[in-house]
């Protein structure tokens, strides 16, 4: 039994004439009487009874013509979804993220696409480092919104870059650093740190000692948090200064104090981070391309 025969059937079960299924069609009559005749066989029932004035429904027609109906259905929202989902209109989108990092970026970017494209349902992870890269290794998630990790932590992962970000120190306002308009590295060094936990996110730990590599020193790790939300609960209980980027301040707010470090260079890269042997679906394509339209405006 295929499609066409259930269509074939709907027609000259709605119209109770097979000349006027025939029309509505366009297939010969004959060709259609045979379609029927197939059916039933195939079947095992009289699904119709035929005579010079039309044809009427059995009991079993009736029945048949309820369930071809739902069929039918269903194989042209089958269709329709598989369209949408190829257009990247339809489906699930599972996106990583590191909520701080990604906190200029990564709402607008949402509230656009979900206004462009509402039959895609959006799933976030809020993950560490490692998890997001096991997720998109594993496939488990399509696209994460991350910073660039240093070392190997992103082997067989692509990434491209949206944003860049200077390292800055952030410290409560009560500080003795705090009156300071500029902070040189050296102090830093002299001053416990509170970090985000190296188990969790190696490659922030990696780029911590490389950053204090030229002076010769390892720094001075008073406390590691699993969090961004504990790192700033942290640093404004005085327990500590932290490393940090601007945007930290759009969480924060007069919280916590933020000043330039002198000398420092370095960047934190924030960008679409993806499998290299993974399979992006139209609607990721879509959300990065989305991404990317926002990191071009200021």
């Amino acid at each position: 039994m295929e499609l066409r025969h259930l269509r074939y059937f709907l027609a000259v079960a709605e119209s109770l004439s097979f000349t006027k299924a025939s029309a509505r069609l366009r297939v010969a009559q004959p060709a259609l009487s045979r379609q029927m005749t197939d059916l039933e066989e195939e079947i095992g029932v009289d699904l119709m009874k035929r005579s010079p004035r039309g044809v009427a429904l059995t009991a079993e027609g009736k029945l048949f013509l309820e369930e071809a109906r739902e069929l039918l259905k269903r194989a042209d929202e089958s269709v329709k979804k598989v369209r949408a989902l190829a257009r990247g209109e339809y489906g699930e989108l599972h996106i990583g993220y590191s909520p701080t990092p990604t906190i200029e970026i990564l709402p607008p970017a949402l509230a656009a696409f979900q206004k462009a494209v509402p039959g895609v349902q959006v799933l976030l992870h809020d993950m560490s480092s490692d998890e997001i890269m096991d997720g998109l290794r594993s496939g488990t998630l399509q696209v994460a919104v991350t910073p660039l990790e240093s070392g190997g932590h992103m082997t067989g992962i692509e990434f491209e870059s949206l944003r860049n970000y200077p390292i800055c120190l952030a410290l409560a306002a009560g500080h003795p650093l705090a009156h300071l308009k500029s902070i040189p590295l050296q102090k830093i060094a002299e001053e416990p740190l509170i970090t985000l936990s190296r188990k969790e996110y190696p490659g922030a730990y990696s780029s911590l000692e490389q950053l204090f590599r030229p002076l010769g020193v390892k720094p001075r790790i008073a406390l590691e948090v699993d969090s961004s939300s504990s790192l700033v609960a942290a640093i404004e209980s005085q327990r500590g200064i932290g490393l940090a980027i601007p945007v930290l301040k759009l969480i924060t707010g007069k919280r916590l104090v933020y000043r330039p470090l002198v000398g420092v260079n370095e960047t934190l890269s924030v960008g679409i981070a993806q499998a290299k042997n993974g399979d992006l679906t139209p609607a990721g394509e879509r959300f990065c391309e989305i991404l990317r339209k926002l990191a071009r405006s200021p």
